[in-house]
């Protein structure tokens, strides 16, 4: 919309709300209207579709406070008839207030980057106006993945991280014009970086064509970015992956993906983490876990071992006799570190090992055992039990 619009439009009076409306009753107002003049429910009404967008156009400016505030400023300062606009011929943007003959600039108060009604739908659904791009852009998010050896989760590890991205173009320094010569605003989008689409009585919002939805151009484009003023480097970057990340967790970094643009804050780094088993050590959450192979002697009499503990010196666990396979015993501390610094447990689980070989004496002193403990039989009862379900 125009300067003219916002100079000759009365926006309250089209959705029937005062000038000191707030809000809700502005959306309450709009929605109310919107259903009454909308093109589907008025097939082939051109005066229903003229009075459709004129109440679009009036949400567009009142449900922005930006754009009301400049809406109102212009009303109460050219409102009193005293103003007119340039004939045929006269410059561009000029005009003439209070009958001086003074020319100015309204660009100078209202700024660029007002363009079409902006989205129809938007505006039904919470009013929502465009944002502009001229300003300081937000950098892309990079995604990668980093493989870690098990030690290295279990306490935290830094890692050297290769990354391609998107970077300011070293030859133009990011501008996009050749030696660095700085852009101009987009003449089509007037630096907003968005286009209106009327189709069908909406009006659609899209990246401008001319600029890309950068909302500025280059005259003499960077012939190694080829005017973007954005092209792929590679940077290695030291990241930090906390203690206990499980194999495939994804972590964000914030602030460490690409850089923004014109002064705008960089974009997140997302590492997707992969760990490589270890041979003898696993992990249950927060514990580690580990199994240890016993004597058929040391369960059943009972006994000191020693058990290994992932980067650290061995610990002895007490075995009380008649301990039996698969049992499993806590050490307390020498699991994976939690997050909030304290370690977790190491999970001992007990497997009897039967020896594979035998010599004369030792099958002679398993059939002496066996016929001492004949009378207890580990499988008493199971029958009955199988028969009573």
């Amino acid at each position: 919309m125009s300067t003219k619009d916002f100079v000759e439009k009365d926006y309250y009076a089209a959705l029937g709300v005062p000038k000191d409306a707030k809000q809700p009753e502005i959306k309450k107002a709009y929605r109310k209207m919107a259903r009454q003049f909308h093109p589907d429910a008025n097939k082939g009404e051109a005066a229903a579709e003229a009075r459709f967008k004129e109440i679009s156009e009036a949400y567009d400016v009142l449900s922005n406070p930006e754009r009301r505030k400049e809406y109102d400023d212009a009303r109460a300062l050219f409102g009193s008839g005293g103003f007119r606009f340039p004939r045929s011929g006269a410059r561009p943007g000029g005009a003439t207030a209070g009958g001086g003959g003074q020319p100015f600039d309204l660009g100078d108060i209202f700024g660029a980057g007002h363009g079409g009604l902006g989205d129809v739908l938007g505006g039904v659904f919470g009013g929502r106006s465009r944002p502009s791009s001229a300003g300081p852009r937000r950098g892309a998010d990079v995604e990668t993945e980093v493989t870690l050896a098990f030690t290295d989760v279990v306490s935290g590890a830094t890692v050297p991280l290769r990354l391609t991205s998107e970077q300011p173009c070293s030859a133009c320094s990011g501008t996009g014009g050749r030696d660095g010569a700085l852009p101009r605003t987009c003449p089509t989008c007037i630096g907003t970086g968005q286009t209106s689409r009327n189709a069908g009585g909406f009006a659609f919002s899209e990246p401008c064509r001319d600029c890309r939805g950068r909302g500025l151009v280059v005259d003499d484009p960077c012939p190694q970015c080829n005017g973007s003023g954005r092209a792929l480097g590679s940077r290695t970057i030291s990241v930090r992956i906390p203690a206990g990340v499980q194999d495939g967790q994804r972590i964000r970094l914030k602030g460490r993906g690409s850089p923004g643009e014109r002064g705008g804050p960089a974009g997140d780094l997302y590492v997707t983490v992969h760990v490589k088993p270890h041979r003898l050590f696993g992990r249950k959450g927060e514990a580690l876990t580990l199994d240890v192979p016993v004597t058929y002697a040391e369960a059943a009499l009972g006994s000191e071992i020693k058990v290994p503990t992932l980067g650290g010196a061995p610990v002895t666990l007490r075995l009380p006799a008649g301990t039996s396979n698969g049992r499993t015993f806590r050490v307390r501390g020498k699991g994976v570190v939690r997050t909030d610094g304290t370690p977790g447990d190491l999970l001992v689980t007990i497997r009897v090992a039967v020896p594979q070989h035998l010599s004369d004496s030792a099958r002679e002193a398993l059939h002496s055992l066996s016929a001492a403990t004949a009378d207890d039989d580990p499988r008493a009862g199971l029958f009955d039990a199988a028969r009573e379900g």
